[in-house]
């Protein structure tokens, strides 16, 4: 009797820590580009973000997007931006933009998006892109 109730205490307890923990496929959203487009849309405290380097952001662009390069100083930009807001994530394939994603995450973000497969697949889906050209 004793060892069932200390199983099942033992059991209960494992649930209830586990169930307070986050994986981190929930914490970030990769989204195909129709419902990275529709989650960025509805949202409305939001930023969209390319961290492709500048180079390549100056080709071509989702609208509305900042740069932040992954290579640059997403420290100085996690302290900056506001934390309430929702971030969406793009870059060339989707690798980057998960990682800086992820990085963001832990740094208390809460509603944070990556495209799946970047503008690439941005492009295929036959989605707009900014190409105007920038200067520095």
């Amino acid at each position: 009797m004793k060892l069932s109730c200390f199983v099942i205490l033992f059991f209960l307890t494992l649930s209830v820590s586990t169930q307070s923990q986050v994986p981190d496929s929930l914490k970030v959203r990769s989204l195909p580009p129709a419902e990275f487009l529709a989650a960025y849309q509805k949202s409305g405290k939001r930023m969209m973000i390319d961290v492709r380097e500048f180079f390549e952001y100056k080709k071509s662009r989702l609208k509305d997007a900042v740069n932040i390069p992954s290579s640059g100083h997403l420290e100085a930009a996690a302290d900056t931006i506001d934390k309430s807001r929702d971030l969406f994530f793009y870059c060339t394939s989707g690798f980057r933009s998960k990682r800086v994603a992820k990085f963001f995450s832990e740094k208390g973000f809460t509603r944070v998006y990556s495209l799946d497969g970047g503008i690439i697949a941005w492009r295929k889906a036959g989605m707009e892109v900014e190409k105007k050209r920038l200067r520095r």
